[in-house]
Formats: C-alpha cells, structure tokens, sequence
C-alpha cells in the first residue's frame, strides 16, 4: 500500500541536490511519536538485522538542477510505500490536521492525499524505478579497513542480494518465511545515465534507476512493491512502479 502527497506552493521550491535525509526527516516528524520511535529505534527484526519497511519515491515533477541547488515549481508529488498501514494511516492523518507544511523551509500547501492499494501482482512483472535501487556488500582491504562495494545491476551478486534481501524483510514482516523463496530481478532498459549518486548524512551511496523484470512469488514481489527493493529503503531507495508485465 502506498499513499501519495501532492504539494503546491505559492513560490519556487528550493531544495539541496541530496535532499532524501529531507524527505526522510519530512516523514518521520508526520508520524505518531510512538510509531516514529518504534520505526526509527527498534524496526521489523530478522535476526540482527532491522527494517523499517518504509520506501518513498524521489519528488516527481518540474525538478530542475541549478546552482547546486534543485529547483521545483508546484504541483509535485511524493509517494510513501510500506506494507505497515498504520505507518502510512499515522503519516496522512498527521500531514492532514494542517493545510500548510514546511519541507527544509519551505512553505507547502497539501493539495491532496492519494491512497493506492497494492495492485495485483503475477509472478512476472516488469518495474520503472521511482527512486534508485542499490545493493551492496562491506568487504576488508589487505589493510584491515572496511570498504563499501556497491554492485550495478548486470553483476551476478546483484539480483542474489536482492533476493537475499527481501527474504529477510518477508521474515521480519510476517515472522516466519515464505514457502515459495523464488524471486529474481532483470535489467531491461538500465545505462550508464541511471547511475545516481547520492550523499546521506556524509555517507557516499550509489544507486540505479532504470527498467527491470522481477520475477517469482508473487507475495515477495508485492512486498517489494509495499516495502522497496534492494537495500536502504527507509532513506529514499528501491521504490518502483508496475508498468508492465
């Protein structure tokens, strides 16, 4: 399930070119206390590993770069995706008890809120990415230092750490894991130029848009819709749309 929040506002919109800390910031402060703590200190489980199970879009509209800055005329949208409806009820609730909200201060005017229930989803499905996807491992220099490799999406590593991934999200979910664990991801229509780079919190992050196949059970792709693919997702990576099968 997902919701999406339409902005308008009276002037020009001035964000920073790496504004998902912004956009993360925006949605947390939008949620329950409670529900911002649990989400943002405990998360979904699976072992040691935890998830928010959040995913959200990049701003969708008149975006344009300049002067290191990104500038954006209104109407445009953000889209909020996770399979925790009452993460997604709290965030609308709490944006609509205002008409006027502030991102990085800039005044906002909320024009609408959209509910969109997860569409119906086969066992192949072909996918447009609404923010990049990014999959990565921790290796070790002969050194003994730690070294972030982030994988592109024509390395074999790249769909079995995919695949890994959303394993662990069903199982942290839903407390126990799927009966059917087949699920794969295809480039189709990915180049060089859907490489993003992103900067969070000083921390350098490579991801991908493009066109993909995902393929398999049917229950992990629609928890890949709800919750996002690949790895980060609670800070703006992985969210995609159906555009086809």
């Amino acid at each position: 399930m997902r919701i999406v929040i339409t902005f308008t506002s009276e002037g020009r919109v001035r964000l920073p070119i790496n504004y998902n800390e912004v956009l993360q910031g925006f949605i947390y402060s939008h949620l329950d206390g409670i529900l911002a703590g649990f989400l943002h200190e405990e998360g979904f489980r699976c072992g040691s590993r935890s998830f928010k199970l959040f995913t959200f879009s990049r701003l969708i509209g008149k975006v344009r770069a300049s002067e290191g800055m990104f500038n954006i005329r209104g109407p445009f949208k953000l889209i909020v995706s996770s399979p925790h409806r009452e993460m997604l009820q709290s965030l609308a609730e709490c944006i609509l008890k205002s008409p006027e909200v502030d991102l990085a201060n800039n005044p906002l005017i909320v024009q609408s809120i959209e509910v969109k229930f997860t569409p119906p989803v086969a066992e192949d499905v072909v996918v447009e990415m609404l923010s990049p996807v990014t999959v990565y491992s921790t290796l070790h220099t002969p050194e003994g230092r730690k070294k972030t490799y982030y994988y592109n999406p024509r390395e074999r590593e790249f769909t079995a750490l995919c695949r890994e991934n959303i394993l662990k999200k069903y199982r942290a979910f839903y407390g126990r894991g799927p009966e059917d664990t087949d699920f794969s991801i295809e480039p189709l229509r990915v180049s060089k130029r859907d490489e993003k780079i992103v900067t969070y919190k000083g921390f350098v992050i490579k991801g991908w848009m493009g066109r993909y196949r995902l393929s398999g059970n049917p229950e992990l792709l629609r928890l890949a819709y709800d919750a996002g693919i690949g790895a980060k997702n609670s800070q703006g990576f992985g969210c995609f749309e159906v555009v086809g099968r």
